[in-house]
C-alpha cells in the first residue's frame, strides 16, 4: 500500500497556493510545512486530512520523486532497506526513526536504479 507520494517543484510558493485550492474541494490540506533549516534542502510541506499527510512537495529539481510504502512492522521496514539495496538499490538513509514526522515514524530509504526515491515506514510505536 502507499502511504505517502513526494514531488519536487520549481515555485515552492506558486506549487504550495495551486495544490492547496486544487485539493480543499477533496477535503486535503496543509498538515506539515519544514524550513531548509529542518530538510536542508529548501522548504517542503505535507499535504493531507485527518491529521496525515501523504501528499508533499519540497523545493527541487522537478521530475524527483519520492515514494512511500507502508510497513506493518519495523522488522518489515529492515527487511525492505536490506532486500532492496542487495537488488542494486543505493543507500539514502538506514532504518530508523524520523520524530520530526511523528514519534512513531520509522522508516528507511533507499534510490532505485531510476534515481527514484523510495521509503518504507512503519507508523507504529516503538
Amino acid at each position: 500500500m502507499i502511504d505517502h507520494l513526494g514531488i519536487r517543484v520549481r515555485d515552492y510558493e506558486q506549487s504550495k497556493a495551486f495544490y492547496l485550492a486544487a485539493l480543499q474541494p477533496l477535503g486535503i490540506g496543509l498538515i506539515m510545512e519544514f524550513g531548509p533549516e529542518v530538510t536542508h534542502h529548501g522548504w517542503t510541506c505535507g499535504l493531507g486530512s485527518g491529521g496525515k499527510p501523504y501528499f508533499w512537495i519540497a523545493v527541487g529539481e522537478t521530475g524527483q520523486m519520492h515514494l512511500a510504502f507502508s510497513a506493518e512492522t519495523r522488522a518489515e521496514v529492515d527487511a525492505f532497506y536490506q532486500a532492496a539495496l542487495d537488488a542494486g538499490a543505493t543507500d539514502n538513509g538506514p532504518p530508523g526513526p524520523r520524530p520530526i514526522y511523528h514519534p512513531g515514524y520509522y522508516g528507511a530509504f533507499v534510490i532505485d536504479p531510476n534515481g527514484i526515491n523510495l521509503e518504507a515506514v512503519c507508523h507504529a510505536p516503538g
